[in-house]
This record gives C-alpha cells, structure tokens and sequence, in this order.
C-alpha cells in the first residue's frame, strides 16, 4: 500500500493505510476501472458511530459504480463491544476493530477514519453519550474529517432521535448535523485554519433503514438501486459489500451475498434537496476544477484506447497526464489525483518494487538492515534513479530489464516506538488523548520508515515510496507481511491486569522481560503503593541477543491496611527510562498488531472470605474470567465437551459457563441434561450472559425464563437489594450496596424477564429516569443443587479487580452445607 515520503510523513497523510503489505497488484480489469475512477472529481463521506455500522452496500456502490471518493467516518474504535473470536477488551479489542475496519476498506473500496471518541458501552441517550465524549472535541474531530476530506455529500447511518436504539449512534447524527453547517464556518474551530480550509458540502441525508422491527424508508425519500454488477470487478456491489462485511469477525458479522435488485432509501436533511440522484447538481468532472478540462481529455483517451492484454501500451498518455496535474491550483484534488495517477502508471509499467527488513521487532535507534527489490514485468523502458532512505540515497542509475530482479541492501534506524497514537497517553472515559492535530483522524500509526524510489519511466521522472515492511514465508500460509515494529530496548510484561488479595499472605507477581536490540543492560525498579512489600524492589539485567528473555518472580505481600494501587515497572537502559509491557494481538484476518501498554498492573487487597477450592469452566465467546479466579487461588478446570460427558463433575464445587456460551457453541443443547443432573444432584451452575438470539430460558436453565435486551449502562446505577437475608448474600462474605462500588462500564446487559415463579431474584437496579429491573440475576434451588442466571458483568468486572465483584460471585458459587 502506498504510503509518504519522509518529509510528507511530518504531516501525516490522512489517507494512509497501513496495511502491512506491498502495494497491491491490479490486474488488467482493476487498472480499468481505476482509469474510470481517475476521471471522477467527487466525494462522499459516511458517518456513524462503531465498526460496523457503516453500510458496506453503499460503500461499495458509492467507491466502484459512481466512482467517486468514499470514506466511512466512525465515530469510535469500538472498545466497548463484546468480542467472540478471544478475550481482548476495552482498547484492545479497539485495535482489532480497527484492522477489521481497514480489512473492510480494502474490500469495497472506501476509506476509514476515526475521531478520538472511546465506545464506553451502551448508551441510551445522545445527551450521556455527547457528556462522557466531550461534545467539543468530538464536534471538533468530525469538522477537521469534513475540512479534510471534503464531501461534496454527508452520509448518516442513524436518525437524530431515539429511532436510532443507541444513544451513541443518536449521537452520531446529532455530530454530523452540526459539523455539516461548523465545517464551513470560520469561527468554528479556527485553530484547524493552519491545515485545512472551511468547507460546505452540498447536501446532508440521512441512510434510512428497515431493520430490527423498524422500518424508517419511505416513498417521498430518495431511492436507489445499488444491486448492480459490476463486470470489471466480476461482482455485484451486494456481494462485495458481503465479503467487506465479514471482515467484522470479533462480532460474529459473516454475511450472505446477496444478489439482484437492492435499493437504499435516503432522507434529506440538510442542504440542497436531491429527487432522483445522490449527486443531483454536483458536477463530477474535471471540469470543476481550473486547469481540468485537458485533464479530462487525457484520461479519456487514455481510457478508451486502454489495451487490457497490453496495459503498458497506456504508459506515454499517463506520462503526459502528470505534469498538467501537477500545475493544479486546487492542492486538495492535485494530492489525491497524482496518486491515484502513479498508482496507474506503476501497474500499467508492471512495475513491482519493495523494502523489506530481516525482523520484524528492533529496539528504537537500532541499525536496521533493509532489502531493496525492483522488477519490471513489462517492455517499457525504465531506469532506477536512485532509493531514498533517511539514511541517505542508496544506488545510482541503473537499467531494468525485463524480468531481472535488482537488489540492493542498506540500513536505517528509527527513534520513535510504534505504538498506537491514541494509546499512548492515558485517557479519560469517553475519548483519547490525542493532541496533535495532524494524527486526529488516521485509523493507524504512520509508517515506521518509508522509502522512497525514484524511476525514469519512458523518459519520464517518477518517484514512489514504500513503506518498510517485514517479509517472511510461513509453511502453511506462505508469503506473509507483517508491519515493521519498532520497540522499547526492553519490555516488563505482568499478564495480570489485576492482581487480587484476598489475605496477607505473599504471592508471586512473575515479570517476563524481553530484549529487542542486540545488548541491552540496565536496572530495573519496581515501585508499588504504601503498605505493600515488594521483594526484590529492583534488580540488574543484562541481554546479550535480540528477543533474548528472562523471568523475574516478584514476591508481593500486602499489610492489613494496604491501599489498592498499581504495581509499576521502570527499566533504565542508557540513562533513559522505559515503562514498557508487551502485548501481541495475532489474528489471521488482520495484521498482527505488537502495542506496548504501561508496564504495571493493578494490586487490589479485598476482605475475602471463600469455602471452594475447585470449579469447572465451560467457555464462551472469550473472557478472563478464569484467570481471575486462578488469582484468588481457585482450581480452575476447563471443561470441554467430552469433559463434561465423561468427567465425574461432583469433584467440582460449582460449574461457570463463559459468557455467551449458548450462543457459540451448539453443542450445549446436548451438555444441558447433564449439567442440570449435576445441579439436582447437589452441584451450583452459573451461566453468565448469552444474547435472545432465539434462546429461552427453557434450554438454559431448570424453569423458563425470556432473555431480553433490558441493561443498566450507568456503572454507578444505585444498586437496591431486595432479599437481603438471602444466603447468597451472607454467606461466606456479607453483600452490601458497598460491593457495587467501583464497577466499570456497566452493571449488567441482556437482562432476564418473564421467568418462572420459581426463581429468586436479589436486586433491582436502573438507570436515570427508567422503571426498576430485577433482572439482572436470578436463581433457583434445583433438586439439591442450586441453578443461577446473571446478566451481571462479571466478565468486566473481575479481571479489573472490582472487589465487590469478586465477593458476591464467590457468594454465588458456595453453599453453607459445603
């Protein structure tokens, strides 16, 4: 993918992805296409508020049909979703989001930006939403993305009211509307003036739906079909729009193809009025542009007289195109033009070159040894100039034949650590901490080093660049890249997020240090909170290999009056000071994403009474649920099917299902009886949150129960107990509204109702303004046993080390008779 050059990364180009690959290879169907799309002057921006909820249909029709520019601005990462394909939470699962969306972009044709609003969890009104997302900022993010970009159409996926169903998508719309008529203003965000120009878009609609029982198209509303095929592609935009869907795998989105006749409806909102085109009164040609009219012609001719068996035949039009581009006034159309023009001429001159590392990992300042390869896969006379790098320029001319594989090798070094820009700095509820103006927006990091390679194509001057990537072959996937990293000389890694006390007795915290240049040495110091013992509280370490480790066991003991704090990890190498952790994210469908978090984790000292030692646990979509309860040193035994079929399970002092388990894995249908004949035989079942998706209580637990889409979003939601003499909240700790202190992100979600007299329930709870709701957790005696159902979330709450969390869920789990 192609990305700056050096001195234009100092302004970090908005449009860059950086998808750790080579640039992509058009065959001869995608350079026509692209030479249709080079001769339409146009674009449009989609607004909405998470991954996902882009309409990936009209992204495609939008990017491939009426070739225009098409970006998807979401609002968020996404952080505060579920995640069905591994445990990451919170910004973690914000990092995969965000791959998944540029996985996305890639398939239909759009381009991804984001603003520095954080997905804190469900929402049920824009007015929480704009609070916790700081109004001014995130306004401000959508204007500078408008002033960037420059639609000349605003696309929102929601309504302004609560037609919307999440007061985050509501939000969205409300943000788009108001930065619609801001964008323009000068007085609006002024400070964005040094970069960008104010900009009006011609018209504002809102992308009405029919879905989830309701239905906001309409007759009187714009409408249009965007089932069309498209031959060049060899696709209709129903199936691309499929294939761009299912990149959203951390939400279970595989979508059908869907093929024929789809229309859109489109509501004004704002602007000019549109009655039978999307673009009705906006001219998409070059004529809008001085100096565009040649333009036009050029590409024209270049584009009928296109020979799809001899693209290179194209190669002397596309030349003499380029120099008109570059006389342009208007710098915005100049950019995006010229690069989509080089593009064509690289892929038209089977022109193929790249920079690669030997690693993929180097510590920051290391010297980093780089291969250049340039082939060129055509008759067109070209010559290397030269390759760029920080380092300097590289080679001198050199003549390519047709077929011969040029090399050459140099080293360069990079001081900066590639980690993501808007985890660097800790950050509030709501939004990042991102203030440097030219990063707001980009979907990820600029390059770590580009490269930059000069060509005489034809007798032409071309430059490129490329980013430096990390090239290898994996036995089963083949050739793979992966984005070069650049890391701190060394990383202190604790895997526990939270690490829980429930006495004063020691426990072991391990460290597990990596080295990332080739000899590190220096001192490391632990600094923890007052009351706790740390043992030792530094050491000396010295590496003398690149990703050579070692593991540090920290003896952690609290007082009786020790404080919950974090637990902090500073390693000085150099006279420089790291606070450094390492964490890899590696899924097929994306890049692996390498992030280096603070180097700490959180102590937490609770008053924690427990009588089980031994409980079994069936998984789920993912979570940390067990590591939490190995913390507080409980046997954890994972239960797989055959596990469950042929284990004695009265060993097991109660059995946990992962949360959304009956969703995930169809085979529960056919563990039930066994599971429910261990609750009647004297066993405790707890079956954390499962989504409606067709389920009820019937084929969860003993007696029916509805599972509904009722939730207590608001964390700090007074918590009223309605059994207080309830064994469950006696034994072994005594549970009071304290215990509900502290929790984070909500109380609960997917909350029970309807459910069978039978059942015990022990809290009610609301949000601000709504009825109380007891179903956030209910329970029954089941022959000797006991069957319990929460919504409550414990997959949050315990891996962050909430206190209360951990002292009701082990309430939940015991028995007095035990």
């Amino acid at each position: 993918m192609r990305l700056k050059t050096a001195l234009t990364l100092l302004l970090i180009s908005w449009a860059c992805s950086l998808h750790a690959q080579t640039s992509p290879q058009l065959n001869s169907s995608q350079i026509k296409q692209a030479l249709n799309r080079l001769n339409v002057v146009g674009s449009a921006l989609y607004i909405a508020a998470h991954p996902d909820d882009e309409n990936t249909r009209l992204l495609a029709y939008l990017a491939n049909e009426k070739k225009v520019r098409t970006g998807y601005l979401s609002i968020t990462r996404g952080d505060g979703g579920q995640n069905l394909i591994g445990n990451e939470q919170a910004e973690l699962l914000g990092v995969i989001r965000t791959q998944e969306l540029l996985a996305a972009r890639r398939t239909d044709g759009a381009e991804q930006f984001f603003t520095r609003a954080n997905d804190f969890g469900f929402s049920k009104s824009a007015e929480e939403s704009l609070k916790l997302w700081n109004k001014e900022k995130t306004l401000g993010d959508v204007v500078w993305a408008i002033r960037k970009f420059r639609p000349d159409v605003i696309i929102t996926r929601f309504p302004e009211d609560s037609r919307a169903g999440h007061g985050q998508h509501w939000a969205s719309a409300l943000l788009a509307h108001e930065a619609f008529t801001a964008a323009a203003d000068l007085k609006r965000f002024p400070e964005q003036l040094k970069y960008v120009k104010p900009w009006q878009a011609t018209r504002l609609l809102w992308n009405t739906f029919n879905f989830g029982g309701t239905n906001t198209t309409g007759d009187d509303q714009l409408k249009i079909d965007i089932g069309a095929f498209n031959p060049l592609l060899g696709k209709g935009y129903g199936e691309i729009a499929a294939e761009s869907r299912s990149n959203h795998k951390s939400q279970g989105f595989g979508s059908g193809k869907i093929r024929g006749k789809q229309f859109e409806f489109l509501k004004y909102t704002a602007g000019d009025a549109a009655k039978d085109d999307l673009f009705e009164g906006i001219d998409l040609s070059w004529a809008r542009i001085e100096g565009g009219r040649k333009i036009q012609e050029l590409i024209a001719k270049a584009s009928k007289d296109y020979n799809q068996e001899f693209p290179s035949k194209s190669v002397p039009v596309l030349l003499s195109i380029l120099p008109e581009i570059e006389k342009l006034k208007d710098e915005y159309w100049k950019t995006q033009k010229r690069k989509e023009l080089k593009d064509l001429i690289e892929a038209c001159a089977g022109l193929w070159f790249e920079s690669y590392a030997g690693n993929s990992t180097y510590a920051s300042g290391d010297s980093i040894p780089v291969e250049h390869q340039a082939v060129l896969r055509s008759d067109v006379p070209v010559k290397l100039i030269r390759i760029k790098t920080t380092a300097g320029i590289l080679s001198k001319s050199a003549e390519l034949n047709r077929g011969d594989l040029l090399s050459s090798s140099s080293k360069i070094s990079v001081n900066a650590i590639t980690q993501p820009y808007w985890l660097v700095e800790k950050h509030p509820i709501g939004y990042y901490s991102v203030n440097d103006q030219n990063l707001l927006g980009n979907p990820e990091n600029p390059s770590a080093s580009t490269v930059e390679y000069t060509f005489e194509i034809a007798g032409k001057p071309v430059s490129f660049t490329r980013s430096v990537v990390y090239k290898f072959t994996d036995p089963v996937e083949g050739e793979v890249y992966s984005p070069l990293t650049i890391a701190p000389p060394v990383t202190a890694t604790i895997n526990d997020k939270a690490i829980v006390f429930g006495d004063t007795k020691a426990k072991w915290v391990r460290v597990n240090l990596k080295s990332f240049g080739l000899k590190v040495s220096g001192k490391l110091e632990i600094k923890a909170p007052e009351g706790w013992s740390i043992n030792p509280a530094s050491v000396n370490f010295n590496f003398t290999a690149r990703e050579e480790e070692q593991v540090l066991d920290i003896e952690v003991k609290p007082s009786e009056n020790a404080q919950s704090g974090d637990l902090s990890i500073i390693a000085t190498v150099g006279g420089k000071q790291f606070n450094n952790g390492l964490k890899i994210i590696d899924y097929k469908h994306i890049p692996k994403q390498t992030l280096f978090p603070a180097a700490e984790t959180r102590l937490v000292k609770v008053n924690l009474k427990t009588t089980i030692k031994r409980v079994g646990y069936i998984a789920g979509a993912g979570d940390l649920v067990p590591e939490s309860l190995k913390e507080i040193g409980l046997e954890v035994v994972i239960l797989t099917e055959n596990g469950v079929r042929n284990t004695d399970l009265s060993s097991l002092d109660a059995i946990i299902t992962g949360i959304r388990t009956y969703n995930v894995n169809d085979r529960m249908k056919f563990l039930q009886p066994k599971l429910l004949e261990y609750v009647k035989s004297g066993g405790t079942l707890l079956v954390q949150y499962n989504t409606s998706g067709g389920l009820t209580g019937n084929q969860i637990g003993p007696y029916p129960f509805n599972i509904n889409r009722d939730r207590i979003t608001d964390e700090t939601a007074r918590v009223n107990i309605s059994n207080p003499g309830h064994p469950v909240l006696n034994y072994p700790n005594k549970i009071t509204e304290k215990d509900f202190e502290g929790w984070i992100q909500e109380r609960g979600l997917y909350f029970v109702g309807d459910f069978d007299p039978k059942y015990t329930t022990l809290f009610t709870m609301n949000d601000p303004g709504e009825q109380t709701n007891p179903g956030s957790l209910i329970l029954s005696d089941y022959g000797k046993g006991r069957f319990i159902y929460t919504s409550l979330s414990f997959f949050r709450q315990l891996p962050a080390g909430i206190p209360g969390a951990y002292r009701l869920f082990i309430n939940l789990l015991s028995k007095r008779d035990r």
